[in-house]
């Protein structure tokens, strides 16, 4: 692997950041195909069991960052492989739900779990002050971004 310190250090913080969500997005693939999932089905079953309203497709794509497209397909390969069901539009309710299966519920105990694992062994390395200081300079970073992007980060249901 390469450590490259580039003449202008904007370039080198973005490719540091890059390669360091490479690397470790990579780390939680490989963890979470041992137990058949990929990283984004992990985040779609941890956020079927902790979310406070019903979960919708459009709820799934704010929370993950993602187009409605790739959602779309997400949900599609979950649903294929029985780990979550679209319940229609009903009458008085404006949306289609993504529910879990049952075949979803019971592994998502066990995949929440092993994703919680790779993060605590990956974030390790860094002290309480560490964490503080880097939340606070990914925080900037986002905020500059949605405002490049005229988008407003709003706070998640409760």
């Amino acid at each position: 692997m390469y450590d490259y310190q580039l003449p202008d250090a904007a370039l080198t913080t973005w490719l540091l950041l890059s390669q360091t969500r490479a690397a470790m997005y990579k780390v939680e693939e490989r963890q979470m195909a041992k137990i058949g999932l990929t990283p984004e089905q992990v985040q779609v079953l941890k956020l079927s069991g902790e979310y406070p309203i019903p979960l919708t497709p459009a709820e799934i794509s704010r929370s993950l960052f993602r187009e409605s497209q790739t959602i779309a397909g997400l949900i599609s390969r979950m649903e294929r492989n029985g780990l979550v069901r679209r319940v229609p539009k009903q009458k008085g309710r404006p949306f289609t739900e993504v529910k879990l299966t049952a075949k979803g519920d019971e592994a998502r105990p066990a995949a929440v779990n092993s994703a919680d694992t790779v993060v605590a062994r990956l974030m390790s390395c860094l002290s309480a002050e560490e964490h503080q200081q880097l939340q606070n300079l990914l925080r900037k970073l986002r905020e500059h971004a949605l405002e490049e992007l005229h988008m407003e980060l709003s706070q998640p249901p409760r």
